[in-house]
């Protein structure tokens, strides 16, 4: 079982704050039966360039290094980034540096509001002329804010995955009512991550989500979603 979607680096974002409650939320994702872990700390083209990033990314990742050539029991970490949507982000020279160590996959984050032509331009080159295989982080939170969904549209028909959070699973109402209707069309291009940022209101979740889901579909969706996970990931599962 993996977690694509954390916020476990400490020190880095809004997420743990140091490499104890690091530890601890590995402890936690290691007890559900977690043993790889995603970390993609925010990156923010507007507060940050790219190089000053990745140098306090790695700053954070060696403490976590530390922590793991001392427990083996805990699961496996590979850093990439939660990048948010920027306009001419499809251009950028130093985009596809920002994507999960190892592959060619870019976590994005889009934006909060009516999503415009420039969004699906951005996002359509990235992934059709630079050839990176684009994960829209959390898509659920964005959905209500589309009141066109012309370009919403376009771009859930772009050769692209779905990440969903577990949290969305997890109470009734429509967030979870919407993501089960969308994780049944959308088939296999779907990951769940926990976008875990502590332990307390934001906790790893990803077994409690992946449980849910499996009593609602007869185990095939996770098939799906494993099959997806597999095909972005490996290597460096």
């Amino acid at each position: 079982m993996i977690d694509f979607h954390t916020h476990i680096l400490p020190g880095i974002d809004d997420g743990s704050r140091d490499i104890r409650m690091t530890e601890q939320m590995l402890e936690k994702e290691a007890a559900m039966g977690v043993t790889h872990v995603y970390a993609t700390p925010h990156f923010y083209a507007h507060r940050a360039n790219v190089n000053r990033f990745l140098e306090r990314r790695q700053r954070s990742y060696a403490q976590v290094q530390e922590l793991l050539e001392r427990r083996s029991d805990l699961p496996k970490v590979t850093v990439g980034a939660e990048v948010y949507y920027f306009e001419g982000m499809g251009k950028a020279e130093q985009t596809p540096q920002l994507c999960v160590e190892g592959t060619d996959v870019l976590l994005v984050e889009m934006p909060f509001e009516q999503w415009k032509e420039g969004v699906y331009r951005d996002i359509r080159e990235l992934i059709l002329r630079r050839d990176l295989r684009v994960v829209l982080a959390h898509v659920e939170r964005y959905i209500g804010l589309q009141k066109n969904q012309d370009v919403w549209d376009r771009v859930m028909e772009l050769p692209l995955t779905i990440q969903m959070n577990g949290e969305s699973f997890l109470h009734f109402g429509l967030t979870r009512r919407f993501c089960m209707k969308q994780i049944r069309e959308w088939g296999g291009k779907v990951l769940i991550g926990s976008d875990c940022h502590n332990l307390t209101d934001r906790a790893p979740n990803v077994a409690q989500a992946l449980a849910y889901i499996h009593s609602k579909t007869d185990g095939e969706m996770i098939k799906k979603i494993e099959e997806t996970e597999k095909k972005l990931l490996c290597p460096p599962m």
